[in-house]
């Protein structure tokens, strides 16, 4: 069996917010979006380079207040993000070298 990276599923109450937050602002695409019947909770695919994430308003999916860490190197720079539902996004950059 082959795995293959993990992709955050997370909790949204409002799609047009929520692509406003992610698309708009954090410069991610829309890959894919469905709908659970006409007026139901969407589930969306947003992903920016290797970056691959699933947002749902389905109840039950999951709980908001996530955490999730967008390359998690020891020794970085962070930069965390909180989404308008809670989710904290945490974006980390390693260090330059240092010259001993």
């Amino acid at each position: 069996m082959t795995l293959q990276p993990p992709i955050p599923v997370l909790r949204i109450f409002d799609i047009a917010l929520a692509k406003r937050f992610y698309v708009e602002w954090l410069e991610f695409s829309i890959d894919w979006e469905v709908e659970a019947g006409p007026g139901g909770p969407k589930y969306v695919q947003v992903s920016r380079g290797p970056v691959v994430l699933h947002l749902t308003e389905h109840y039950g999916d999951c709980s908001p207040w996530a955490k999730v860490f967008i390359n998690a190197p020891w020794n970085a720079k962070v930069m965390e993000v909180i989404d308008p539902f809670g989710n904290r996004l945490c974006f980390n950059q390693p260090l330059a070298a240092s010259r001993i």
